[in-house]
């Protein structure tokens, strides 16, 4: 019900690209062009600036994309609060999430969801985000909620929920007596990270390959498989650690843990739900639909 239009500059504004909104729209790249040309018209006035391939938005168009963010909102509700009303929606939802996601954001998100369609069974497969993957590509679960930045071709990926990976440490850590380092501070510090096939690994190892930093670089402490043994590891000793801040929200609140701001180094990621192309099941839609409508 979404006005079309509205949803194609809705993406684009999102994305910054219209290439990239196109292939998620799968329409061509012209024919958003055109949508946007038409809202721009009817407004009368520019909704984005144009530099050669890289475009902003204008004054107006971020006034539009705030509308647009609550028209899309307000929608995804709709649907969903009326499809709760139909006693009928019955089944099964096979979810497989990557260790952060299913530790720290979704187990408050199934419950919401399962008070509203209380005659779907769910069932929940936790791993990191490799295997993640593969469990749904071999027909194993249903979806799957992952972070990370590897995108393989036969998944869609829709993001749900932006998260931050901070560099934390234990408050009694005295290694360097200061909150914050600089890039060259990180080759001297003992570091905890995650097993390979973890996306919060893929992320940090990215983030920091952009800086010139390389994990040969760095001197790792330990290899830990999970996150739990990692925060527990960090309370009981004097290393450090990139962690998700979803994970050490209880520990910055109880002060037993500190972020230690890294200058120049930001490492931002998405939480995505990812199902197989061209699936479009009504449980899992109604189930990506309350995932979005609950952290808009």
């Amino acid at each position: 019900m979404f006005d079309f239009r509205l949803k194609v500059f809705h993406l684009v504004a999102k994305r910054l690209n219209f290439t990239k909104a196109a292939e998620e729209l799968y329409i061509t790249q012209p024919a958003v062009s055109k949508h946007i040309h038409e809202i721009e018209v009817f407004y009368g006035t520019k909704l984005f600036e144009r530099n050669g391939t890289r475009i902003k938005l204008t004054a107006a168009g971020k006034i539009l994309a705030q509308y647009t963010d609550q028209l899309n909102h307000i929608y995804r509700n709709i649907e969903s609060d009326l499809a709760a009303l139909d006693k009928n929606v019955k089944g099964s939802l096979k979810i497989g999430a990557s260790t952060t996601v299913s530790q720290y954001f979704l187990p408050k998100q199934l419950a919401i969801f399962k008070q509203k369609f209380p005659d779907i069974n769910i069932e929940l497969n936790s791993n990191n985000t490799e295997i993640i993957e593969n469990l749904l590509l071999e027909g194993k679960i249903d979806v799957g909620i992952v972070e990370g930045q590897s995108k393989r071709q036969n998944l869609k990926y829709t993001a749900i929920v932006k998260d931050e990976l901070v560099l934390c440490a234990s408050t009694k850590n005295d290694v360097i007596k200061k909150n914050t380092f600089s890039l060259n501070d990180l080759k001297k510090i003992p570091l905890l990270i995650r097993e390979p096939g973890s996306g919060s690994l893929e992320v940090v190892s990215s983030a920091l390959k952009e800086k010139g930093i390389r994990f040969s670089d760095l001197y790792i402490e330990m290899v830990l498989d999970g996150i739990e043994s990692i925060k527990s590891y960090l309370l009981n000793s004097d290393t450090f650690a990139f962690l998700s801040i979803h994970a050490i929200y209880k520990e910055l609140k109880s002060n037993e843990l500190k972020i230690i701001d890294v200058k120049d180094l930001n490492i931002e990621r998405n939480f995505y739900f990812i199902t197989q192309q061209g699936d479009s099941a009504s449980i899992k839609e109604l189930f990506l639909k309350s995932l979005i409508s609950n952290n808009f």
